[in-house]
């Protein structure tokens, strides 16, 4: 009778077995058939979310003035936005590794469509900023980074993390401009609404184009033994444990604290401006166009060229190096066609760092822990966000526009010297 048993049980440990690799080799075809086209429809999805979003960056200030909302009230909208952002990319990076990439990018696009909805029934304060909290879990870009970085190689990554900025440039552009002809044609709400009906098409399409595991197989297998599947999505220790990889820690404060101060003199960018540069609504909004331009063609046309040719830590580097030069020109610039010029290296630095720091540190992690790290990554920008006005709104008034460049110079002065005597150990390729 236990001969039997045994005999049964195996057989079925057998069937058990051959139905997983069976299931695993469909996944593992998936990345040599239909790997191109999901990254693609991942470029499509992200492209659709930014444009939705920078819609409404042009509508909510309008919205909130026919609120009775002043400015500083505005600021406070603002930074429960990055605060929201902030607290939510790590947890979304644990969610998109615990329950995959579709299910990821599916939370982002339902929260996208929850949070047009409460903004277009937004007819008080209150409801206004409760249209802000579904922003926790709307991380469309990270989500979009994890289906890549599952379907290339470490020496693919950061050519096709590269191409994401094309898909911001489009975002920036088709998105200011479309919310703002559609607000003026058909009132403040209408851009809203399209926003809502264009997350539920987005929702659907990661729902029906983005596959249930993107993992190739043998990414598959390390994962059911990965130590990030185990403990809560909003597991801090989880998350911080990320931190201790050789590496981790050294590139993340780079990346934090090398764009910075530009960062603070973006966040000011909107009154700087109007009374440093003496643009109108317009103007502003051409610069914007400009700069949206300028990115799509340094991430689409050269980061992809530079990584074939150079490693990534000199990449790094390189844009610490061009970020020092450009706070020397930041500091002495003094009309808006001197900014024109500093944008060029400022754009080029920005795309280099980010890209190349995204591409290091998800390497630097087990491929299980690749969305937690890139909700890590995801929230330097919210960072910056929400603490931004405070610290350059004193720098502006007390110092000028000038002191962000300086800042700016000393800032990344010391952590080029910084990377240049350290000897940041990085991890090139994984296991496949």
């Amino acid at each position: 009778m236990s001969a039997i048993n045994a005999k049964a049980s195996s057989r079925g440990k057998e069937e058990a077995s051959g139905m997983r690799s069976e299931a695993l080799g469909e996944r593992g075809c998936l990345g040599d058939v239909k790997r191109g086209q999901v990254i693609l429809v991942a470029y499509l999805i992200v492209t659709l979310e930014l444009t939705f979003l920078f819609m409404q960056m042009g509508v909510v200030p309008y919205l909130a003035k026919s609120l009775g909302l002043d400015s500083m009230g505005f600021g406070y909208l603002q930074t429960t936005f990055g605060v929201l952002q902030l607290v939510g990319g790590p947890i979304f990076g644990r969610f998109a590794d615990q329950f995959g990439t579709r299910a990821a990018l599916i939370l982002s696009c339902a929260s996208g469509s929850a949070f047009f909805l409460l903004m277009s029934i937004s007819t008080s304060i209150p409801l206004l900023f409760l249209s802000r909290l579904p922003a926790v879990f709307m991380h469309g870009l990270p989500g979009a980074q994890k289906v890549i970085i599952d379907l290339t190689t470490p020496s693919q990554r950061a050519d096709a993390l590269g191409k994401l900025g094309l898909c911001f440039g489009i975002g920036i552009i088709i998105g200011s401009a479309l919310g703002g002809v559609l607000s003026t044609e058909f009132g403040t709400f209408f851009p809203i609404y399209v926003a809502l009906v264009g997350n539920l098409i987005n929702t659907m399409i990661a729902m029906v184009w983005i596959p249930l595991q993107a993992k190739p197989k043998s990414d598959y297998c390390v994962m059911e033994h990965s130590t990030s599947q185990s403990g809560s999505v909003f597991s801090i220790r989880e998350i911080l444990r990320l931190m201790k990889f050789p590496g981790v820690m050294e590139v993340f404060i780079v990346k934090v604290f090398a764009g910075f101060p530009i960062g603070l003199f973006l966040i000011m960018f909107s009154i700087i401006s109007m009374d440093f540069f003496g643009l109108e609504a317009v103007e502003s909004g051409y610069l914007m166009s400009y700069f949206g331009v300028l990115q799509m063609v340094v991430q689409c046309l050269v980061i992809g060229k530079l990584t074939n040719h150079c490693t990534e830590m000199t990449l790094l580097r390189l844009s610490i190096f061009i970020f020092a030069g450009v706070g020397l020109g930041m500091a002495l610039m003094r009309t808006v066609w001197h900014y024109c010029i500093v944008a060029v290296p400022m754009v080029f630095a920005f795309s280099i760092l980010g890209t190349i720091t995204d591409s290091i540190l998800t390497k630097a992690v087990p491929s299980s822990d690749t969305g937690a790290m890139l909700g890590i990554c995801a929230s330097v920008q919210p960072l910056t966000r929400t603490v931004g006005p405070t610290i350059g709104g004193i720098l502006y008034k007390q110092f000028g526009v000038s002191s962000f460049g300086y800042l700016q110079l000393i800032v990344n002065i010391g952590l080029f010297v910084y990377l240049l005597k350290s000897k940041i150990p990085l991890r090139e390729t994984k296991t496949q």
